[in-house]
């Protein structure tokens, strides 16, 4: 009894340590923190200096004083590569110093942001048509800086990508077909994508204006303890439940995600603390770390921030912020739904338990701690009201400050407010890079007009068959997000297959929330599935089979882009009871095709015949349509009498073995 009692405690300890912000922290840097330098000294209070008074100056210009966009932005990168190069390490083999290397980098953006500051009429004028060899010169430098910093931050595959479009802008004039354009002088091309064209295009707008202000609001949640609150209450609410740690992921994943602009980080943030507890319940690791890629995937489509990349659509289509995450509300819970609806009957078909409620947070402290939620629930209603993206965004991370003063366990003083300022300008880093090498392909997108003649073409293909196009849209998407996080997928492909989408008839906003879904999905499609491959590696499992079982999991999800454009209704387009008719229906095909993949259905597992069955039903339920609607029920009486039958059987055979 005695040792029984130890166990459990020692059980208690070890779920207790798994949760603290500690445990994670150091999960996470072992994971990520391979080409991250460990400042100390000088080095160590520069670094967050120069973060802290960066932080600061943005908010300063974004809310009181507006400059020139191009200055703005050109600073605004100036911050990132110094940081980026002080922190991120050249290459992984080098030793923790920062190198000369590094110093010259960090002297070209400097002198580059200068040349801009000093010479802005000459740059706005000269740049991309009649550059003088000054011009030039500031260009290449800027775009190596670019170039280095993207490739410390984010790998190779956004950059050699950025490459590849570069050189299609020399050799264009020998390519054949939709492909062929009449080529550019070095000088035009490299100063025509160093300007807002193509480097300070939308993509570093939205950066400098949105992706830093919502980095900085998710710092202060974390260093204000709603962070961890948030963790606590998926756990409290999910925790218990069969197979709990899965749910805890779905849930805490979807939470923390829509404040992270990059999926693969999420994975290693949140599934440093779920992975362990979902493998010790009886999930194995390969199934727990493709369930925590899966749910942190869809953090990046949960409303309000949607990982940055709802800003980046707000500012290519010119629609309101606050239209795109109510047209994103259902289909980012309907994702939820059937990632939950996957870990579910994962449980059942293992007979999995949840966690005993003694090693869970205790619900009535969690209730007392609701408070937590207020700045969350001001940036939703500053946004509904009409209030701009900046001044909710501020709004909300003074109220984290006010919040943490209700309690002394989360109150924020003046080193945690530093702290913030600087984590939160430290984590802006790699989505500031990624959106400046995008800037790239977008620029050179709109050189060439390469993307206008691929809309073409996919029309073309599609032969003006809207499924045919979706079909290829989707296809195109996934591809092009490959590798990349998803604010640069989404920026890529909306400047390559939105165009050709809206040219079929399809709205704007609907062709656009396409491509992003399917941009965001790409995190978990095989071969290059990042989010997979950075939950493999907190996992300690292989990291292309992971990939392979996150795409299983996501695969429900996949049919939602679908759902929505054939069912309008599901972006809040309609009457109330058509919206809510198709959420129903909705959410039954997503069941329907949950249990189709993992098996399961009408509480045992299924044969071939009833699978089909299911997907049958769950694809009928895509259109909005009461009469396929009834055909979809129909179809799931069939194999609902299947598998009864089944049962039956099985039970029979199970009666007559015992005799």
């Amino acid at each position: 009894m005695s040792k029984d009692k130890n166990n459990n405690q020692l059980e208690k300890e070890e779920v207790q340590s798994i949760v603290s912000d500690d445990k994670a922290k150091e999960l996470e840097e072992a994971v990520e923190g391979s080409n991250i330098r460990v400042l100390s000294g000088w080095l160590k209070y520069t670094f967050m200096s120069i973060a802290v008074f960066g932080a600061l100056f943005h908010l300063y210009i974004l809310n009181f004083h507006p400059i020139d966009p191009m200055i703005f932005r050109s600073i605004h990168l100036a911050f990132g590569a110094v940081l980026g190069f002080i922190l991120f390490k050249g290459w992984k083999a080098t030793s923790n110093k920062v190198t000369i290397f590094d110093w010259l980098l960090i002297a070209s953006i400097l002198y580059v942001t200068f040349y801009i500051y000093t010479n802005l009429n000459a740059v706005l004028s000269r740049f991309g048509t009649v550059p003088q060899t000054h011009d030039t010169i500031v260009a290449i430098l800027g775009f190596i800086v670019v170039l280095e910093l993207t490739r410390r931050t984010s790998g190779w595959t956004l950059p050699i990508l950025a490459g590849v479009f570069s050189l299609y802008a020399f050799v264009g004039p020998y390519l054949p077909g939709i492909l062929n354009h009449r080529g550019y002088s070095f000088d035009r091309f490299v100063t025509y994508i160093y300007k807002d064209n193509g480097i300070f295009g939308v993509t570093l707008d939205v950066s400098s204006k949105y992706i830093l202000l919502f980095i900085v609001f998710g710092a202060f949640l974390q260093m204000s303890g709603v962070g961890r609150y948030f963790i606590d209450f998926a756990f409290s609410l999910a925790g218990g439940m069969r197979g709990g740690p899965a749910k805890v992921s779905v849930i805490s994943s979807g939470l923390m995600g829509m404040m992270n602009g990059t999926s693969a980080g999420n994975a290693v943030a949140t599934g440093s603390l779920t992975i362990p507890l979902m493998k010790r319940v009886g999930y194995k690791g390969q199934f727990a770390a493709a369930t925590e890629a899966t749910a942190s995937a869809g953090g990046q489509i949960m409303i309000p921030i949607m990982g940055a990349g709802a800003f980046i659509m707000a500012e290519v289509t010119g629609i309101k912020y606050s239209e795109i995450i109510i047209a994103a509300t259902i289909p980012a819970l309907l994702y939820f739904l059937s990632v939950y609806f996957m870990v579910d009957f994962q449980a059942i078909k293992n007979n999995m338990r949840g966690l005993k409620r003694s090693e869970l947070p205790p619900l009535k402290g969690i209730m007392k701690q609701a408070y937590l939620f207020i700045p969350i629930i001001i940036l939703i209603g500053a946004l509904l009201m009409g209030f701009s993206v900046i001044r909710s965004g501020t709004v909300a991370i003074l109220a984290c400050l006010v919040v943490s003063w209700i309690h002394p366990s989360t109150r924020m003083g003046l080193k945690k407010v530093l702290q913030a300022l600087e984590l939160g300008m430290k984590n802006t880093i790699q989505l500031l890079a990624v959106c400046a090498c995008a800037g790239i392909i977008v620029g050179v997108i709109a050189l060439t007009g390469v993307g206008q003649r691929f809309s073409s073409m996919l029309l073309g293909l599609a032969d003006n068959n809207m499924l045919l196009a979706l079909f290829f849209a989707m296809l195109i998407s996934i591809i092009l997000g490959m590798g990349m996080p998803t604010t640069a997928a989404y920026a890529v492909a909306a400047s390559v297959v939105a165009p050709g989408l809206i040219q079929m008839g399809l709205e704007p906003l609907s062709a656009h929330m396409f491509v992003f879904y399917y941009a965001v999905m790409s995190a978990i499609t095989p071969p290059v599935a990042l989010a997979a491959y950075a939950a493999a590696g907190v996992a300690g499992t292989d990291p292309f089979k992971t990939g392979v079982t996150a795409f299983q999991l996501g695969i429900a999800a996949f049919i939602v882009p679908f759902m929505f454009i054939y069912s309008p209704e599901i972006m809040m387009i309609g009457s109330a009871g058509s919206i809510i008719l198709a959420v129903i229906t909705a959410s039954v095909g997503i069941y329907f095709l949950a249990a189709m993949v993992q098996g399961w259905f009408a509480g045992a597992s299924t044969n071939w015949i009833v699978r089909v069955l299911l997907l049958v039903a769950s694809l009928t339920l895509i259109n909005s349509n009461v009469y396929m609607d009834f055909v979809a029920i129909g179809i799931a009486i069939i194999a609902v009498v299947i598998q009864r039958a089944k049962r039956g059987t099985d039970s029979s055979w199970q009666i007559d073995k015992a005799l």
